[in-house]
């Protein structure tokens, strides 16, 4: 392990100037990835001077950024506009939602990581641990539209995209829209319908539009998906298929808060919706614009080459029927990317893959002979874990 330097170390190689001046940070990690951002303009090698030779385990961090540098990947500014808004964006929306969701920081930051990429969430925990909450605080937090819909055995296809109903005024039909016309939809429950309904989201998750009668209706961006499902009851519910599994950019689990983090939501919780009282703090434009930077978050070779690895060896593994496909490897990629910016950087590192492989991986895999679909959904994690520990890890 490295030690981190002292503040009075803090200094850019070219520049010559303290970090405590460059920018106000809250962690030294934070710092140490800021600084690393603000010293592409003046010179990374003057980084890499006054840093490398004490603090080793930086220089494989500086080389990543150095490469995106020369191949104009990263910008060359100190204080990129576009990247730098959407990384101040994404810690906002972080510690917006934290502020409901408290004592699940990593749930959060995977909810924005998907958000970020495009991609959309599937939460499986059992009810009441703050599923719909999420879903609401991120659309509060954005001020976009919101809407909650329940699945049930009877939903039908219409009752979730819309149809043509007869205008008595004008003697002519009309599109009404259904509840997917939002910007966050959260499907509540989404294995308790048929899988006829469970497929009229597949269009509109993966191509952002609709069809029906013939005619396609566009969705305003952003539009995002958040469903959840209950890992523990089966009684009355209809698995996903594997093709509906696979366009979920990341499934997550939230769990319970800590004891001591739950016993204060206790003691302030009057009956009110703790959503509602959150500001904005970004619009929608803010958002569209951040998810565009993610394409130009840097990932190095390396990194390219471990992830795939990762994938490789899920279709390889004795324990697994079914590996991650070249879909699935494709969004693991973007998500990497995303949590880059989550977690302040224009570059990917190892931990990203690491933190991602199993909410990008484990539901894209089938596990050989199993009989509980509970096992197995945890025994593909595991599995997905053994084989991260096993694969070298570029440095």
């Amino acid at each position: 392990m490295w030690r981190w330097p002292a503040w009075g170390e803090w200094v850019c190689g070219a520049q010559r100037r303290s970090m405590a001046v460059c920018v106000a940070v809250h962690t030294r990690a934070e710092a140490w990835t800021r600084f690393l951002l603000a010293c592409v303009d003046c010179g990374v090698q003057g980084a890499t001077k006054a840093f490398a030779p004490q603090h080793g385990a930086g220089s494989s961090v500086l080389r990543w950024m150095q490469m995106g540098r020369s191949e104009g990947v990263a910008s060359n500014k100190v204080a990129d506009v576009g990247a730098e808004r959407a990384i101040r964006l994404a810690n906002a929306l972080v510690e917006n939602v934290g502020k409901v969701l408290e004592g699940k920081r990593e749930a959060v930051e995977l909810a924005v990581t998907a958000l970020l990429a495009r991609g959309h969430l599937l939460v499986e925990d059992v009810p009441g641990v703050g599923k719909t909450t999420l879903a609401r605080a991120l659309a509060r937090s954005l001020g976009v539209t919101f809407t909650r819909l329940q699945f049930t055995s009877d939903l039908m296809p219409a009752d979730v995209l819309g149809g043509n109903v007869l205008d008595p005024a004008s003697g002519m039909f009309r599109f009404r829209q259904g509840p997917v016309f939002t910007h966050v939809l959260l499907a509540d429950e989404i294995n308790r319908t048929t899988p006829r309904t469970q497929s009229a989201l597949l269009e509109a998750m993966e191509e952002r539009r609709v069809s029906i009668d013939g005619q396609t209706h566009t969705l305003e961006e952003p539009f995002f998906v958040l469903a959840t499902q209950n890992p523990e009851e089966f009684y009355g519910t209809y698995p996903l298929p594997e093709s509906q599994l696979d366009r979920f950019l990341l499934r997550i689990h939230v769990g319970y808060p800590a004891a001591d983090i739950e016993r204060q939501i206790l003691m302030r919780h009057r009956g009110r919706d703790p959503a509602e009282s959150l500001e904005i703090v970004a619009g929608k434009e803010e958002l569209l614009a951040a998810q565009r930077t993610v394409d130009d978050v840097h990932v190095d070779a390396d990194i390219v080459n471990y992830l795939h690895d990762i994938v490789l060896a899920t279709r390889e593994s004795k324990l697994l029927s079914l590996g991650a496909s070249t879909r699935g490897a494709l969004a693991f990629e973007r998500s990497a990317r995303a949590r880059a910016l989550v977690s302040g950087r224009l570059y990917v590192t190892p931990d990203d893959i690491q933190t991602l492989a199993v909410p990008a991986l484990a539901h894209r895999v089938r596990v050989a002979s199993i009989h509980d679909a509970s096992a197995g959904r945890n025994d593909a994690a595991r599995i997905v874990r053994e084989i991260l520990a096993k694969l070298p890890v570029p440095v």
